[in-house]
């Protein structure tokens, strides 16, 4: 009779141990995985999110996935900073479709203050004000902004590791490991809650993916929330020619996180609309427990929400409540 393996960290929280849960027959993974699942969440309940890009293009850093960058030749225009009524807007429209977290992304290397600032400080306040919780993503924050932020009700903070630290020099070299986890744990003692994940199918390897999980399991408090993103590859960039990661590669690196990480939010976000209705469904088996809705995730292309609607339907699944 075959053993499953269930137990959480700080067990798991050493490479060997995470490879031996993330290689093991697929059968025995998924059941441990599902099992952690409903101890701490509604197996039948997905969170909508919505994520809004409030400034678009011309970021100086050089991430070989992004369209956004200055240093890849891609056909995005720039767009400034949104006015706070036009995303007071977006929020108010994402609520009305069921998403209960709106995301706010900035193309920004790091956080400045300013009257920006100041500004995306009110978009803050006035999308907390719609009873959504709150994310942003805007680039390195330093200990005062994230304070602000706090103050003004975020809820969340997205600050992506994006792969494992030996890799990640292949993928960005303006940015170091060391800036990313400094910002992570900015939001941390502000006591704002930790979004922050990574992009699979980067051309990495599964114990450069292994790693990743590492690393964000040695985080102090572990995220709340966890993004795991597939590259949309886009032309113009360094990664338009890199192959997608392997169906079931993918089920396991989302189930070996939700085995990891029992009580976070583990988010199937970029890449769905080249996913097959049974791979998101294997994924929710696995322990993905949210999805990000609305045309576009910042400035790649995104299931329609009928397709999402119809999806949870067929899966006998519902939008989680707030």
């Amino acid at each position: 009779m075959h053993t499953v393996s269930s137990s959480p960290i700080p067990s798991l929280s050493t490479k060997d141990h995470i490879a031996q849960v993330y290689h093991q027959p697929l059968p025995d993974l998924l059941f441990a995985a599902q099992t952690i699942h409903r101890q701490h969440h509604d197996p039948h309940a997905v969170q909508l999110c919505t994520l809004c890009s409030i400034k678009t293009g011309a970021c100086p850093e050089d991430c070989g996935y992004c369209s956004q960058s200055v240093h890849n030749q891609t056909d995005l225009q720039p767009e400034p900073l949104m006015d706070v009524a036009a995303v007071l807007s977006e929020a108010a429209i994402a609520k009305a479709s069921g998403a209960t977290r709106f995301c706010m992304g900035a193309a920004w290397r790091e956080v400045k203050d300013g009257a920006q600032f100041e500004r995306v400080l009110e978009m803050v306040r006035q999308v907390a004000a719609l009873d959504l919780e709150v994310c942003c993503t805007l680039g390195m924050l330093k200990p005062h902004q994230a304070q602000q932020l706090k103050a003004a009700g975020l809820t969340a903070y997205n600050h992506n590791l994006d792969t494992s630290p030996d890799y990640y020099e292949q993928i960005i070299t303006t940015r170091t490991y060391r800036d990313r986890l400094e910002t992570i744990r900015a939001v941390s003692e502000a006591g704002i809650s930790v979004c922050c994940g990574g992009i699979v199918g980067m051309g990495e390897s599964v114990s450069d993916r292994l790693d990743l999980l590492e690393s964000l399991a040695n985080l102090s408090p572990a995220p709340e929330s966890i993004p795991i993103n597939c590259l949309v590859p886009v032309g113009g960039t360094p990664l338009q020619g890199v192959p997608p990661i392997d169906p079931i590669d993918l089920v396991r690196i989302i189930a070996t996180t939700r085995i990891l990480f029992p009580t976070a939010m583990v988010r199937l976000s970029a890449g769905r609309l080249t996913m097959s209705d049974e791979l998101q469904a294997l994924c929710f088996l696995a322990g993905a427990n949210s999805i990000f809705t609305g045309p576009k995730l910042l400035t790649t292309p995104n299931p329609a929400g009928s397709q999402d609607g119809a999806l949870l339907q067929r899966l006998g699944m519902v939008a989680k409540a707030r």
